[in-house]
């Protein structure tokens, strides 16, 4: 089966980077049922972002709102998803490459039964250039 690339939004908030602030902001998120197709948080100058990629906009927005979080207005990055195997993401970043788009970030991680998952993030100029060099939904 081929990969499977998405544009997605996400939206992002920075909280204090100390111990049991991602589980409140969670905890907050689940209370209200949102769920999310990605998460991604990392430090950043003296607090932690966290990037939400939610199936449902609308309910995460209100479900933010609701728990005080301050997001930021919603951005585009890009979902993967396929069969598991060595290089997964060799061929997708070769075509970013080949169209002169620089990706900004990625992660990937298996997500079992012989699957895998992934997320990059290129420059707001480039989100087009990048949709049409990976065939993105």
């Amino acid at each position: 089966m081929a990969d499977t690339i998405r544009k997605v939004s996400y939206y992002y908030t920075a909280l204090s980077d100390k111990p049991g602030e991602g589980a409140r902001l969670l905890r907050a998120l689940r209370s209200a049922g949102v769920n999310l197709l990605a998460l991604h948080a990392f430090p950043s100058a003296r607090k932690a972002q966290v990037d939400f990629v939610p199936s449902d906009a609308t309910a995460f927005t209100a479900a933010a709102k609701n728990a005080k979080i301050k997001l930021s207005k919603p951005k585009t990055a890009f979902l993967i998803d396929g069969d598991d195997r060595v290089g997964a993401l060799a061929d997708v970043m070769a075509k970013l490459g080949a169209a002169k788009v620089n990706v900004t970030a990625v992660s990937a991680v298996i997500a079992g039964m012989g699957r895998y998952g992934g997320i990059f993030w290129v420059k707001p100029r480039d989100v087009n250039k990048a949709a049409a060099a990976v065939g993105a939904m």
